[in-house]
C-alpha cells in the first residue's frame, strides 16, 4: 500500500513523532523512505523581495554551507534509525526552498506513496503568525498525507 514514505523533518521534538509513526509504518508495509529536511531562503520570507536586501556572495556561501552542516546533523540520526531498522533509506536536503512546495515537490518527483508529518497543533493567532506547513501540504498535495500530532 506505501511503498514508498517521505518524511520530513526539521530536527525538533514535534518532527520526531512524525519520523517515528513514518518508519513504523515503513516496517509494516516494507516501504521505502525519504527522509527530507528544507532550508529556507537566506532571509526567510522575504529573500524573495530582492529590491529590500541582496546578501553578498561570501554571506550567501556562508549561509550554504552552515545550512548543509545543520542539515546533515539533523538527517543522520534518522537514517542511522531508520537502516537500524533494515529500511532501504534515502535522505535529502532541499535548499533555498519555501517547506511545502519543496515537499510535495520532493514527494512526486521520487514517486512516494504516502507523506507522514508532524503539526504543532497551531491555531488562531499563532497559526496566522508562524504559519502551517503542515496545513499548507494537506491543502495542495496530490499524494495522502498523514499528520501526526
Amino acid at each position: 500500500m506505501y511503498e514508498h514514505i517521505l518524511l520530513p523533518t526539521d530536527g525538533s521534538d514535534v518532527a520526531e513523532s512524525g519520523i517515528v509513526h513514518g518508519l513504523n509504518l515503513a516496517c509494516k508495509h516494507g516501504s521505502k523512505v525519504t527522509v527530507v529536511t528544507v532550508t529556507e531562503p537566506l532571509g526567510g520570507q522575504f529573500a524573495f523581495a530582492s529590491d529590500l536586501w541582496s546578501p553578498s556572495e561570501d554571506e550567501t556561501a556562508a549561509f550554504d554551507e552552515a545550512q548543509a552542516r545543520i542539515a546533515a546533523r539533523i538527517l543522520s540520526p534518522v537514517r542511522e534509525k531508520a537502516e537500524a531498522l533494515g529500511l532501504a533509506v534515502e535522505t535529502l536536503h532541499v535548499p533555498w526552498r519555501r517547506v511545502a512546495g519543496a515537499l510535495i515537490d520532493a514527494a512526486c518527483d521520487r514517486g512516494c506513496s504516502l507523506i507522514v508529518m508532524s503539526s504543532h497543533g497551531r491555531s488562531g493567532m499563532n497559526r496566522i503568525m508562524l504559519g502551517s506547513q503542515t496545513a499548507e501540504v494537506l491543502a495542495t498535495s496530490s499524494v495522502p498525507v498523514l499528520v501526526v500530532k
